[in-house]
């Protein structure tokens, strides 16, 4: 069934939408991203992601496209048209379609790009991988030192999923300067008795809207939360590590670099916080 996506105001069928090959996100990457996780059929944490995407269009400069009224409208007309109970909303603004190349941003006035598209996943929520947990391994971290911007960037991301393929497991944890930063696509902990360790924010890695509900829900739940990087070997020799995005939720760590993680299985506390996550997510989702 051909998906009905969003183009500058538009919605259209999948085929008959298109960008500019003048514009900034095709030819610069000059543009950032959200994924909102849609769960029986409404926006889960949607509020948090309107607002990184002010941060990140703020930090390149790059004008709001439309109304916050106006995006909330457009990601429920999408799941509607589409008939999404469970998956995911990806939302994309760029700099625009200057006419031509050049390195120099094109004028304030021009108007952005804003490009949806839904991504139907009926087991989003109930994900067999969340009952037997990632394998990961370690690579170094080779990005752009603004990882805070949600930028579609994302080449070395994909080269870090692409070597955790290669490699016969399930995702990347990046290194630098000897700490793990977050994986590919979402940040990274270890558990140790009651602490749930983290890195903490910075231009390192990504704000994860995920990250900031799960650490609210562990604090609720009585857990210590601790914000500070950690190395692999510490990682290897935790109770238990998992990783959070709005793709995943909390997603157990079972292995990392060929070695065990705790007992090897899913562990008590990313299963009960994935619980508390899905349970709260679901009653907030609008």
């Amino acid at each position: 069934m051909t998906r009905t996506v969003y183009v500058n105001g538009q919605y259209l069928p999948e085929h008959e939408a298109t960008v500019s090959i003048f514009d900034r996100g095709f030819l610069m990457a000059d543009g950032v991203y959200e994924v909102t996780s849609v769960l029986d059929g409404k926006l889960i944490d949607f509020d948090g992601h309107i607002k990184r995407l002010h941060r990140s269009l703020s930090e390149l400069d790059v004008a709001a496209p439309c109304s916050d009224e106006d995006l909330v409208a457009m990601h429920r007309e999408l799941v509607a048209l589409n008939n999404i109970d469970q998956g995911m909303i990806y939302l994309q603004v760029t700099r625009g379609n200057p006419g031509d190349r050049s390195f120099v941003f094109p004028p304030a006035d021009l108007p952005p790009t804003i490009v949806a598209f839904t991504q139907d996943i009926p087991n989003l929520a109930d994900a067999p991988a969340a009952k037997t947990g990632f394998r990961v391994i370690s690579i170094p971290d080779l990005r752009w030192d603004r990882r805070d911007i949600k930028t579609v960037q994302l080449l070395y991301p994909s080269m870090g999923k692409m070597a955790a393929k290669k490699a016969g497991v399930d995702d990347s944890w990046f290194v630098e300067d000897g700490a793990v930063t977050e994986g590919t696509s979402n940040n990274a902990y270890i558990v140790k008795g009651n602490r749930i360790i983290t890195r903490q924010l910075s231009t390192d890695i990504l704000h994860g809207i995920t990250r900031v509900a799960v650490l609210r829900f562990a604090a609720e739940a009585q857990f210590e939360v601790e914000e500070r990087p950690f190395t692999i070997e510490e990682a290897q020799n935790a109770d238990e590590a998992f990783s959070t995005a709005a793709s995943i939720f909390v997603m157990p760590v079972v292995e990392i670099d060929g070695k065990p993680v705790g007992t090897g299985k899913p562990g008590p506390v990313a299963q009960r916080l994935r619980e508390l996550y899905l349970d709260e997510m679901r009653k907030a989702a609008i």
